[in-house]
């Protein structure tokens, strides 16, 4: 039976740190909650699959191919793939991520 669980209770801000939670993994994708610190950061990188943001908490600036997005509580957004992207938590930030690992599916 699948439990009921609290988005905000399943990780707890750390000073100075990230911390991230696996909820799901998945041959089709990933979920994975994340909570920043205010001023930590993910370097910029790339990723073969799109992945979903989903801000439950604070705000945050995301930089997808150089261009910056600011994010806060409630809001989503989509990091295409094979576009470089990088996070930087303005005030403590969580989020819910969704890598979704499938291949495309082409219509006939």
């Amino acid at each position: 039976m699948p439990d009921v669980m609290n988005i905000q209770e399943l990780v707890a801000y750390q000073k100075g740190a990230i911390v991230s939670k696996t909820l799901v993994e998945k041959e089709a994708g990933t979920v994975t909650l994340f909570a920043f610190d205010q001023g930590q950061a993910l370097s910029e990188h790339t990723a073969p699959f799109d992945a979903l943001v989903q801000v439950t908490d604070g705000r945050a600036e995301i930089r997808i191919a150089g261009e910056p997005f600011q994010v806060g509580e409630g809001e989503l957004l989509v990091m295409p793939a094979h576009k470089s992207h990088a996070l930087k938590a303005l005030t403590p930030f969580k989020m819910m991520l969704t890598m979704i690992r499938a291949a495309d599916v082409k219509k006939k």
